[in-house]
């Protein structure tokens, strides 16, 4: 008998390897708390699509509406602090930067134990503000009602943006609450309140009315054929509302960002600074909007190192959390 292998045998054999290996990789997977644990109260929240090669999985914010989801990047190999965030990327309300504000952010955080997830959130035709802001609040509430089986400590759940994201996080935390105990759906019965918040050049005043009488939210309506009146969502500037509610808070911009001024990233920092709160802001000198993680620019690329310090010295990067005082 020939020891020759056909080739339908190699491929039915490679498919079992890789059947083999997802399989261990799931386990493995659910064995370290990353989407369950062994407690009965842990039900897994239903996943609507997940992606084998990168080992990513998409939940639905809301029951049968994949419109608005978290993308869910877990760390690997154990390397689980039980801190999570939540990324809103920007976009001007008119399109997401999923990958530059998003994927790579969430990698950044996965590396280092954080568990991360990616909120795509309703922008475009048909949906002005705040329908994005709600779906910040039902992201926060939604990590932290299903804690137990995404493997997330409750109490460390952050919420990042950049640009029209920094906008949402902001105005996510100046409209949070306790949640509704007597609430049918169970998500909502939780706090929309994030734990720590993390802004990068923010677009903190998209919506205030200039002495024209108009406003960038407006400005950029029409690229989103959405009909605006400035003063329909004057309502929706984060000052001052974001500084009673406000927590531990870090704020990253440039100087001369040509898009969004940094004037509003200093008077949120000023105002959280004059009412005690804990914020630490750092800006740089030069560098255009968009910039991401750093965008390969060796200055900015030390604004993440400020972060990770920032976050460390905090518990973030803990396996355990830090006494509260």
């Amino acid at each position: 008998m020939s020891g020759r292998v056909s080739r339908p045998s190699v491929a039915r054999g490679r498919s079992m390897l890789m059947a083999a290996v997802f399989g261990a990789i799931a386990a493995g997977f659910l064995a370290q708390g990353a989407l369950a644990q062994t407690a009965p109260a842990a039900v897994v929240p239903p996943i609507i699509s997940q992606d084998d090669f990168f080992q990513t999985w998409r939940y639905a914010l809301r029951a049968g509406d994949d419109e608005t989801s978290l993308t869910l990047l877990a760390p690997q190999n154990g390397r689980r602090s039980g801190a999570a965030i939540i990324i809103a990327p920007g976009g001007g309300y008119v399109g997401l930067a999923a990958n530059l504000e998003g994927r790579q952010v969430a990698d950044w955080f996965a590396a280092r134990g954080v568990i991360a997830f990616v909120l795509k959130y309703r922008y475009g035709a048909g949906h002005p503000l705040p329908q994005p802001i709600e779906d910040g609040e039902r992201a926060v509430r939604y990590v932290r009602s299903n804690a137990l089986a995404l493997g997330v400590d409750p109490d460390r759940i952050g919420l990042m943006g950049f640009s029209a994201g920094g906008h949402l996080a902001a105005m996510t935390v100046s409209l949070s609450d306790a949640g509704d105990p007597a609430a049918a759906d169970t998500v909502e019965r939780v706090s929309s309140r994030p734990d720590y918040l993390v802004l990068a050049y923010p677009w903190l005043e998209a919506t205030a009315v200039n002495t024209e009488g108009g406003s960038e939210y407006c400005r950029f309506a029409p690229m989103a054929r959405l009909e605006c009146n400035p003063q329909d969502y004057v309502a929706y500037t984060p000052l001052p509302g974001v500084v009673a509610k406000a927590p531990a808070t870090f704020i990253y911009h440039t100087t001369d960002d040509g898009l969004v001024p940094v004037g509003g990233s200093v008077a949120l920092y000023s105002a959280l600074a004059a009412a005690g709160k804990d914020v630490e802001m750092h800006l740089f000198a030069h560098g255009s909007h968009g910039s991401g993680l750093g965008g390969g620019d060796a200055a900015l690329g030390l604004w993440p190192q400020a972060l990770e310090n920032w976050l460390r010295t905090r518990g973030y990067f803990n396996k355990e959390p830090l006494a509260k005082p």
